[in-house]
């Protein structure tokens, strides 16, 4: 739906990432305790994806979102939020699954 994609990982004591869950991803999109217009535009999209307008700042939304899964318990005192925009390899663009198939265009 929304043009950009971003990954949202929970990074451990030792460095390790880990998807974080789509549950964790949608209570934040559904709460909108920040009562900020500018997250009305994301979407969770499954496990460690979020998709958001381009007027999303990933700043605000990684501290936002850290703040958050802090409250509720999602993460540790010693945990991180790793909030990261995916480029176009990432994201499966045409030109990647074609990539995939073992196939050009002409």
């Amino acid at each position: 739906m929304f043009v950009r994609r971003i990954s949202v990982e929970r990074v451990d004591v030792q460095g390790e990432r880990h998807a974080c869950p789509v549950k964790w991803i949608d209570n934040f999109a559904m709460r909108n305790f920040t009562n900020d217009a500018i997250f009305d535009d994301t979407l969770p999209a499954g496990d460690g994806l979020l998709e958001a307008g381009h007027r999303v700042p990933l700043d605000r939304l990684q501290a936002a979102m850290e703040d958050w899964f802090r409250r509720k318990g999602y993460l540790k005192p010693e945990e991180r939020l790793a909030v990261k925009e995916q480029g176009p390899k990432e994201q499966g663009t045409e030109e990647t699954k074609t990539e995939a198939r073992g196939t050009t265009k002409p």
